[in-house]
């Protein structure tokens, strides 16, 4: 009994001391790791603000691999892995940070809205829409609409876009009248390939009720009444929207042209583009003027004048280019030769640019085919603008 009374004696001294030199390694291997990863994370950060980003990879690696619970050092590292086009491995940090068990709402949120730019930037749209969708309700809604509403534009997939854009505009986004409008336009294009013209007036209606200053819907339906013979409410439609939306008259005056030719209404038509050309000198209404003037004065000469009095306002090499055209003069080969160089000179001059991005083409475009801006074309060309 008194032998096991002196161990116990011996034991407990042993056993605080032990416990000492434990808790005393613990701490100082705790403090070790604790400078370490702040250590490695300034250094990841130094490399990042130098632009060097392989060197901030790894030191970001090293810090995770010290702390691996630290939130913030995996979406520093999965961003950075976006950055860099390694869209595999970001979707593993930020597939990582989801699963996690002790991750708050917040920080779940935002992992997944990563999570959905990896597949975004990655191009796998149809998993980019699923992330996407996941965030209904988190403070990334509205910004996850935007690049669902992205998505199905490109993918042209205009009922599940028109959807989007209606809740946009519900939750206070902006107003999206005007792209609507453009998607049942882009609808109403594809009844007309299929050969449903009625289809497509349903829909060219819808769009008028839906925008009623928007351009586009009145001269789709005015091609589409052309095309089916109604010559008459082709021009009734495009004159509604010389009225409605003056802005688009350069873009209204030839097919306005082309529908007073086929009605012989060229007195009224006349009418209306020297009106809206007195307030607002365009170079296609003046076109427009100078092909319908003849017919109503019966005077082809004076048409031609048209021409020098737009010079008289404001310098252009179109308008002087095409008043040379029209002068009477012997053929010889040094004129061919001249107005074949002013015809090349004034090519780039007769394009369209896009006011997002300045990507030029020679035909007006609803949406940019550079940028993917709608209504980013002006009606009037880039000589004019």
């Amino acid at each position: 009994m008194e032998l096991d009374i002196v161990w116990i004696l011996l034991g407990l001294p042993t056993a605080f001391v032990l416990g000492w030199v434990a808790s005393r390694f613990d701490l100082r291997q705790l403090r070790v790791e604790n400078r370490q990863a702040p250590k490695a994370y300034f250094k990841g950060l130094n490399f990042l603000l130098n632009e060097q980003q392989d060197q901030a990879i790894d030191a970001f690696i090293e810090a995770v691999q010290n702390d691996p619970d630290t939130s913030e050092l995996h979406f520093a590292l999965g961003n950075l892995f976006r950055r860099r086009g390694e869209y595999e491995r970001a979707v593993r940090v930020h597939e990582h940070l989801i699963s996690r068990g002790d991750l708050t709402r917040a920080d779940r949120d935002r992992a997944q809205h990563a999570l959905a730019l990896d597949f975004l930037k990655a191009g796998l749209l149809d998993r980019a829409e699923a992330a996407l969708a996941k965030l209904e309700g988190t403070r990334f809604e509205g910004q996850a609409r935007l690049a669902r509403l992205a998505i199905y534009e490109r993918s042209r997939d205009w009922p599940l876009a028109a959807g989007i854009a209606r809740k946009l505009e519900a939750s206070g986004e902006g107003s999206f009248s005007n792209r609507l409008s453009h998607y049942l336009c882009e609808q109403a294009a594809a009844l007309t390939a299929d050969g449903d013209a009625e289809g497509a007036r349903l829909l060219l209606d819808q769009a008028i009720a839906n925008a009623p200053q928007a351009p586009r819907p009145r001269l789709e339906l005015a091609a589409l009444q052309m095309r089916n013979g109604q010559a008459a409410a082709a021009y009734d439609t495009l004159a509604a929207l010389a009225d409605a939306a003056p802005v688009a008259m350069p873009l209204v005056a030839p097919r306005l042209r082309e529908a007073a030719l086929a009605t012989d209404r060229h007195e009224d038509a006349l009418r209306r583009l020297q009106a809206h050309y007195a307030a607002s000198p365009s170079l296609d209404v003046l076109d427009a003027i100078v092909a319908l003037e003849p017919m109503v004065t019966g005077a082809p000469d004076k048409a031609r004048e048209w021409y020098a009095r737009h010079l008289d306002h404001e310098p252009s090499l179109v308008a002087a280019a095409k008043w040379i055209a029209g002068e009477k003069r012997v053929d010889s080969t040094e004129n061919v030769q001249f107005q074949r160089a002013l015809d090349h000179a004034i090519k780039p001059l007769t394009r369209y640019r896009c006011a997002a991005c300045g990507f030029e083409a020679r035909q007006h475009f609803w949406q940019c085919p550079g940028c993917q801006a709608w209504d980013s074309y002006p009606a009037r060309r880039v000589e004019e603008g």
